[in-house]
């Protein structure tokens, strides 16, 4: 008998360093708010997941929340603070699963490179042309019936393979050539789209066989919140239903985690509502920031 869905769900959010020139002034971590955002959009509370803490103060975190999510940035994918939390959690998250604890977690853009890292146990990522584009998606045959794009009405799969809506602010990506040839990760995950800069293929979507992980090299939080005027933003109807899809079925899958918090107030302690947002400005790359210490 399958338990009752959480309605409830909390996602932790993971930070990553400031700039070396602002942490006096601003805080070591941060986290976008777009993926704060774009998480209660769908439903969802957010707990920020800060750096540098002991594995047993996340080893406490994980098992009060219900998902995991690894935000773009521009932390070292071998050697970082953003990298070792990573990999505590993707740690925790392999073994609850392994044990019927449903525990997912989403990685994006660098996020994304970072699952892969983790997973291939090195650093297979290319160059690409692809800092500032918006681009359609190439589903890959695995797509339609992939647990992440199969929750999506016809006429968003039609979109985001027709339209220019999925926005890509990355340097770095995973070739298909890498992906093909690399054991882990082709027996790991499925890739569920891929993308073309002009000279080679690259993944841009993928979804582990067993596990409820999923990795987007593309940026769907950035279409509703985020307002920097430049190449690769978009704004469209369909661009923000995409979204809304992604962030949606995130959240469904964070529902069938029964994880919580052991009182009301750790909770509320842990909650990212503790923090204030700080407006950044029109051309800021992020419009708005958490702080953390």
């Amino acid at each position: 008998m399958n338990q009752p869905l959480n309605s409830r769900p909390i996602i932790g959010v993971m930070a990553d360093e400031t700039r070396k020139d602002e942490q006096a002034t601003r805080g070591y971590s941060y986290i976008p708010a777009c993926y704060v955002k774009y998480l209660e959009a769908a439903g969802a509370r957010v707990v920020p997941v800060r750096l540098n803490l002991p594995e047993e103060e996340y080893t406490k975190i994980f098992n009060s929340i219900n998902g995991f999510m690894l935000p773009g940035g521009g932390a070292n994918l071998l050697a970082s603070p953003y990298r070792r939390t990573a990999e505590i959690f993707f740690n925790l998250a392999l073994r609850a699963n392994d044990a019927s604890d449903y525990f997912p977690i989403l990685g994006t853009c660098l996020g994304f490179e970072q699952l892969t890292v983790l997973t291939a146990k090195e650093h297979l990522l290319t160059l690409t042309d692809t800092t500032a584009v918006a681009l359609p998606l190439n589903f890959t045959p695995m797509a339609h019936s992939s647990r992440l794009f199969g929750s999506f009405p016809k006429d968003v799969l039609r979109s985001l393979t027709e339209e220019n809506i999925a926005p890509h602010f990355h340097k770095w990506s995973l070739s298909l050539e890498a992906f093909n040839g690399n054991p882990k990760l082709k027996n790991f995950y499925k890739a569920l789209s891929t993308n073309h800069d002009g000279k080679q293929e690259f993944i841009s979507t993928i979804e582990a066989y067993q596990y409820p992980f999923y990795g987007l090299q593309w940026h769907p939080e950035k279409t509703p919140f985020e307002w920097i005027d430049k190449p690769g933003m978009v704004h469209s109807a369909a661009a923000i239903r995409a979204s809304f899809y992604t962030s949606s079925f995130f959240v469904s899958e964070a529902r069938k985690s029964s994880h919580r918090f052991p009182s009301q107030e750790e909770e509320e302690s842990a909650l990212i509502y503790n923090f204030c947002p700080v407006f950044r400005g029109l051309n800021s790359i992020f419009i708005q920031y958490y702080y953390f210490d």
